[in-house]
């Protein structure tokens, strides 16, 4: 497969948080957000043909759907009904995999989509609530999107909010053990991460283009597992790239992050250069 070093930041995290779903079979994908539906996209577009997507609304599809304004003779490709009680039954199942963007998460991989400040009562900033995400968390997989990373997401003490289930064996509901916990990937906006370092720590996948294992250090705000020869994210293959631009026409990826950086990093200018 051709490479290109033409692309963008936001269609490298495409391309790597779209490995999330490679693996999964006939599941629910669900990507919330541009660069999370389009990776779910991509991998079923190309490495796991039986991924499953809706259109947001009723339906189960063939083929994903474009994001953005469609043409007035666009037609979706409809499979079958796929109503909240069905939607239900995947999630409870097991057969759903999640890519949320959390405001915080802590080194157990516990997230707070909820509030922020340490009186709960009177908080800081008032987010979305906590929703369906304690349930959702303990009954399927789900994965982490983070567009920018520091330590105001990857915080040093237990999120302010805890929202989702984590490696934290003073949280776990009854009759729960730490094996059954189900977190993946970890995408953000310098690098790739898991939850496969030793007992079940934050683990440094790879590195995107031109970003160094001591500035993942620094902009976490706790313990993170590196090993040797940490290799660099793999960059986005023509057909990758053409797929994207298929199912985002209007390049709406390209607003998802600051000043729609390139996926290789400039080397830095020093007064001797």
């Amino acid at each position: 497969m051709k490479m290109t070093t033409q692309y963008s930041l936001a269609e490298l995290m495409i391309c790597a948080a779209s490995t999330a779903f490679d693996n999964d079979g006939e599941v629910l994908a669900t990507g919330i957000g541009v660069i999370p539906r389009l990776a779910a996209t991509l991998s079923m577009s190309t490495k796991n043909p039986d991924l499953m997507m809706t259109d947001s609304e009723a339906y189960l599809l063939s083929e994903p759907n474009p994001i953005g304004p469609r043409s007035d003779d666009f037609v979706q490709r409809n499979e079958t009904w796929m109503g909240f009680s069905r939607i239900f039954d995947n999630v409870w199942s097991r057969k759903r995999h999640a890519m949320i963007g959390p405001t915080q998460i802590d080194q157990f991989g516990q997230s707070n989509i909820s509030a922020l400040g340490s009186d709960y009562d009177k908080p800081k900033i008032q987010m979305l609530g906590v929703r369906g995400l304690p349930g959702n968390s303990i009954s399927h997989a789900n994965s982490f999107f983070v567009p920018s990373h520091n330590k105001r997401v990857f915080v040093a003490n237990e999120c302010d909010v805890v929202c989702s289930i984590g490696y934290n064996p003073e949280r776990l509901p009854k009759g729960y053990q730490l094996d059954e916990v189900d977190i993946r990937l970890v995408i953000t906006d310098i690098c790739v991460m898991d939850w496969q370092g030793p007992n079940h720590q934050l683990r440094l996948v790879s590195l995107h283009p031109g970003v160094s294992v001591d500035e993942v250090i620094e902009k976490t705000g706790f313990a993170i597992h590196v090993e040797d020869n940490t290799p660099t994210t793999a960059a986005p293959t023509d057909e990758q790239l053409a797929i994207i631009a298929k199912f985002d026409p209007h390049n709406i990826r390209a607003k998802q992050l600051k000043d729609n950086p390139p996926g290789v990093r400039a080397a830095a200018v020093t007064e001797d250069s």
